[in-house]
């Protein structure tokens, strides 16, 4: 029995070290990086493209936000899914509306409801070189969104930004999923920094059209519903062809959902796309999860059961410690400064939830984007 419990005790001490070895040999690169620097003397001309299904009102009112950008060369295309609620309706009249603006509605109604061919059919309307994407129930966070989104695109050609959820007042479940967003933000902004990406978010993503057609587009996982982000980014960015954003003129803000069975769906079905990353970022994106999930089951364990437990005591806080203030810097970049107080109540429950999500798709995978 003392033998047994000295293991755990060792094992913790590697789970502690493996974490600190994330956060100051990874996090790091995105915790104290300034890369801030924006070429906006010469505007790129850009194809914003949003797939919407049943987005009715979403559409209704978030489209003006793209259609009032500072940038002076760009087009809009929104392509409906298979929409079943007014949305291609709510379409046409903003575009009647809104003559003078270029706006081009593709309408997709084969029954099969796959982004992935939505977005293929509006990267293939698009007429300039450079591709902005977000989704329906987003809107820029300023009119300087697409000059600063796409400004790196003179030297680069994938630009990685940040997709923020709106602030809701008393609401535990608003700050867990924006504490998500954070996490998953520092994970692929730093993953990136060193040279080493591996996804990118949907809601604000930006690339150059040529490097999608060189490489089939979304051929190789097209039968995966999801993807169309974090699955593509993950097969074509490499060390010297990627960029962050992260200037909060350039964020966009999504509607955030306020029912956790429908947040957990969504994040059920993203994590379904884990299992095709190369197996490296497989490596060290579970070894992350696994640690995180160990230090605090582990900890808390020998924190009662050792007798004198004074040195585990204190590695729990240091860890915590150094957890706290990679967060500061972080929150402080993305603008997300209320979530510091509960990082460490959020990291548990998000573990809990990640673990069911985790065995809940070994049972049944979701079929629907």
């Amino acid at each position: 029995m003392v033998l047994a419990t000295q293991v755990l005790i060792y094992i913790f001490y590697t789970i502690v070290l493996i974490q600190l070895l994330y956060y100051i040999g990874i996090f790091s690169f995105f915790a104290f990086t300034t890369d801030e620097n924006y070429d906006v003397s010469e505007e790129l001309p850009t194809s914003i493209i949003i797939a919407a299904k049943n987005e009715a009102i979403n559409l209704s009112e978030n489209l003006p936000y793209f259609t009032n950008q500072n940038h002076k060369n760009f087009e809009l295309i929104v392509v409906n899914d298979n929409s079943t609620d007014n949305t291609l309706e709510v379409l046409n009249n903003f575009k009647k509306n809104n003559s003078s603006l270029p706006i081009t509605i593709v309408s997709i109604q084969n029954g099969k409801g796959n982004k992935k061919l939505a977005l293929s059919k509006g990267i293939a309307m698009a007429k300039f070189p450079n591709l902005l994407f977000t989704d329906a129930d987003c809107k820029p966070n300023s009119d300087n969104w697409i000059t600063i989104m796409t400004s790196k695109l003179h030297k680069k050609q994938i630009v990685l930004g940040y997709g923020a959820y709106q602030k809701m007042k008393h609401s535990f479940l608003n700050k867990l999923i924006r504490f998500e967003t954070v996490l998953t933000a520092l994970q692929y902004f730093s993953y990136a920094k060193i040279g080493f990406p591996y996804m990118g978010v949907g809601r604000n993503l930006s690339y150059i059209k040529n490097l999608f057609i060189e490489n089939n587009g979304f051929k190789s996982h097209l039968s995966i519903k999801s993807g169309d982000d974090d699955l593509f980014i993950n097969q074509v960015a490499t060390k010297d062809n990627i960029a962050i954003c992260f200037n909060k003129e350039a964020h966009t803000i999504s509607k955030v959902h306020t029912n956790l069975k429908k947040w957990i769906h969504q994040k059920k079905r993203h994590i379904t796309t884990a299992g095709k990353y190369k197996v490296i970022h497989q490596l060290l994106l579970g070894l992350f999860y696994l640690s995180n999930f160990l230090f605090w089951f582990l900890g808390i364990f020998l924190l009662f059961y050792v007798k004198n437990s004074a040195i585990i005591l204190f590695l729990m806080l240091f860890r915590v410690a150094v957890q706290y203030f990679y967060w500061y810097k972080t929150t402080n970049k993305l603008h997300e400064k209320d979530l510091l107080i509960f990082v460490s109540i959020l990291e548990i429950l998000l573990i809990g939830i990640q673990l069911y999500i985790f065995i809940s798709n070994l049972i049944v995978k979701p079929k629907s984007w």
